[in-house]
């Protein structure tokens, strides 16, 4: 073996130290420090000062789609604002927007009035579900690609790359002693994190007024002061959270993974280290022998890639939002040491058990938690469905006079008054026709008017018409009241489209 090396040419020796080299590297990381998970459980004391993650950009399937779900995300938020949707002319044309002063939430083609919350519950409802039904199959997916502080941690990252370099200059840059060039660097980055943080917050604050008005407001300082104060707000959070905090978020201020463990079993998919193949781990070098021992050459490079600073070879924990960076990059490991891939992929405990007896692997997407959860999907999706298809642009409240219940007339007759308020949710103005059902003797008036009967209501787009209203009975009919009172009901038709609208309430009178 030694005369094999004496004997070799000067070009053998160098591909031969490249070689070591690179199994160097991919054991210790570039710089020849031990890669170790500085978030594992044995290296958090109850009381300690954050020690930095550095994440090591990773090239593969998953961070890809990570890249592609960041920019459909971040898009949608800064772009939809600006979305125009034709509601006619009395109505805002921004296609999503939350009205406060008019107390009305559009979302393209859906209105929602305030008296119409429970639409926004049953969005809420749904997306929990969604979540649990998700989460049940494949882990933390939320947490790993769509978490609005996953997007914008992962986004503060890559500029982060872009002044300071990869891990390895990062770790070195903060190491070394202020000078004018780790100034320039770091100063660079916080002013785009600035940027970006400004950004989020003016994007938000446009989801609550018509956006290109606001912005010009903004611009020329005649916007309102909350506006300020929500930019100021959301810029400091948004800085603090996606650039300062980061993981620690996770790991402490989020509620998600304390309630995760409810909604895994034995059959959900998880990004998961396979010990069964991997172990005994240790270095390994170029051409020689696998007997004995696992794929996996204890590289930390799993670790290197994690931005929650964890070892996924522990095991699943807390910290792990799922977000599968570490299968990435366990497979560019696989690769170069010409092993299959998948060491760290998505996995189930139950296959786990399943390698250690010898018995099939498979994978149960349907099962009981995952049909409960479907179906309970359904069936929020198709009662909304129904209520929001069949909902009515016409809304009737009366409100019948407490104090007193009932006015006796001159005439021996009772007059009961009530509040009919009449909520014209259409874009067009129309006259209303209210009646009486139910008492055939009693007499409809309206307070200022001396017309009997049915009354024409006149009520603007998208407005509530209130109007004071009294039902007489004659003297010779109260003796038809049963204790004293009857049932009776306001009828209002929409002249300009017949839909009608009845509400039922109550006419008392001295009881026998």
């Amino acid at each position: 073996m030694a005369s094999d090396v004496l004997s070799a040419s000067p070009a053998d020796k160098l591909a031969g130290l490249a070689r070591q080299a690179a199994d160097f590297d991919a054991a210790h990381g570039k710089d020849g420090e031990t890669i170790t998970a500085v978030n594992a459980e044995q290296n958090r004391p109850l009381f300690a000062s954050r020690v930095k993650v550095y994440p090591k950009l990773v090239h593969g399937t998953f961070r890809r789609l990570k890249w592609a779900v960041m920019a459909i995300t971040l898009a949608i938020y800064y772009i939809t604002p600006w979305l125009r949707w034709d509601r006619g002319p009395n109505a805002p044309d921004q296609a999503v927007l939350l009205d406060l002063p008019a107390r009305r939430f559009y979302f393209f083609f859906i209105e929602i009035w305030p008296q119409e919350i429970y639409y926004l519950t049953g969005l809420l409802i749904l997306a929990s579900l969604l979540l649990f039904l998700v989460t049940s199959l494949a882990g933390r997916v939320w947490c790993g690609y769509t978490c609005p502080q996953t997007v914008w941690t992962d986004l503060f990252i890559y500029v982060e790359r872009l002044f300071e370099g990869e891990r390895a200059a990062r770790i070195r840059l903060d190491k070394s002693p202020w000078s004018a060039g780790k100034l320039a660097r770091k100063t660079g980055k916080h002013i785009v994190w600035l940027l970006i943080a400004i950004a989020t917050g003016g994007a938000w604050v446009f989801y609550f007024a018509d956006a290109p008005a606001l912005a010009s407001d903004l611009v020329t300082l005649d916007a309102p002061l909350i506006a300020y104060i929500f930019i100021g707000l959301f810029t400091g959070t948004t800085y603090l959270l996606g650039g300062i905090a980061r993981e620690q978020v996770c790991t402490y201020m989020c509620p998600w993974p304390r309630i995760q463990g409810a909604m895994f079993d034995d059959d959900s998919l998880l990004v998961s280290y396979k010990p069964d193949r991997g172990e005994p781990r240790g270095p390994h070098k170029k051409g020689t022998s696998w007997d004995g021992r696992g794929d996996c050459i204890d590289c930390g490079q799993c670790v290197a890639a994690c931005p929650m600073g964890i070892d996924i070879r522990d095991g699943m924990q807390l910290e792990c939002i799922q977000c599968a960076l570490c299968i990435d990059a366990c497979n560019e490991i696989m690769d170069k040491v010409e092993r299959p891939r998948n060491l760290i992929g998505y996995d189930t405990p139950a296959n786990k058990e399943a390698r250690r007896l010898g018995t099939k692997e498979k994978v149960r997407l349907i099962r009981p938690r995952t049909v409960i959860y479907s179906g309970l999907l359904l069936l929020v999706s198709a009662i909304m469905i129904n209520t929001f298809a069949t909902r009515a642009q016409l809304e009737v409240n009366v409100l019948r006079d407490r104090n007193p219940l009932f006015v006796k007339l001159s005439d021996g007759s009772i007059r009961n008054g009530y509040q009919v308020k009449i909520l014209n949710m259409d874009h067009e103005a129309a006259d209303f026709r209210v009646a009486i059902e139910g008492l055939p003797e009693g007499v409809l008036t309206v307070q200022g008017r001396d017309t009997q009967g049915a009354q024409i209501v006149p009520a603007a787009a998208d407005s509530l018409e209130s109007i004071k209203m009294y039902v007489i009975l004659p003297v010779e009919a109260l003796g038809r009241l049963d204790d004293g009172e009857a049932d009776f009901a306001f009828t209002v038709e929409n002249l300009r489209t017949g839909e009608m609208v009845e509400n039922d309430t109550v006419f008392r009178g001295p009881q026998k």
